[in-house]
């Protein structure tokens, strides 16, 4: 039987409306994010929030010690105890601790969802360690610059891992 957790990358508050880089429906993507937050955990699938932060100051956005940084506060309010891995690449298994977060929970598939689809999304599903799961990019959960880069990002990565809706895992609906 698989071991899913669902990743949530970069639902941080630079990319709200107030932020230093806003993106493309943010609030609704936050709340089915949320929705399937709480979800996921009534079915006892783990999840992980992960964070970045610039790796060097001043950048354009998630700057350490602003609020733009922080992870927005309806999700942490939905997921108090998950851990948070802090990344400073898009690829968020890049020099993170997030393989072994998820080797600590028996994780053998991942249920991607976050900012930037094409992206921090994209990368991470893609990246080298993530070969080893079952990856699926929940496409309602995601968002970008704009809904036409969004949509060319995921049909990019439909012709390498599974893309489907926070539904179909029942998760949202």
């Amino acid at each position: 039987m698989s071991q899913p957790a669902l990743i949530v990358i970069d639902v941080q508050n630079d990319y709200f409306p107030t932020g230093a880089y806003p993106l493309h429906d943010t609030q609704a993507v936050l709340e089915r994010t949320v929705q399937a937050v709480r979800s996921a955990q009534a079915q006892g699938v783990p999840v992980v929030l992960v964070q970045h932060i610039a790796r060097s100051s001043p950048s354009p956005f998630f700057n350490v010690g602003t609020e733009g940084v922080q992870i927005h506060p309806l999700l942490r309010a939905a997921a108090p105890d998950a851990p948070v891995v802090v990344k400073g690449h898009a690829d968020s298994f890049l020099n993170t601790t997030l393989q072994a977060t998820l080797a600590a929970q028996g994780v053998d598939t991942l249920w991607l969802c976050g900012m930037m689809t094409h992206n921090c999304v994209t990368h991470t599903a893609l990246s080298p360690q993530a070969q080893g799961y079952t990856v699926r990019v929940l496409e309602d959960l995601c968002t970008t610059v704009d809904a036409m880069i969004h949509a060319i990002a995921i049909s990019a990565l439909r012709d390498r891992v599974e893309v489907v809706s926070s539904e179909s895992l029942g998760l949202c609906g």
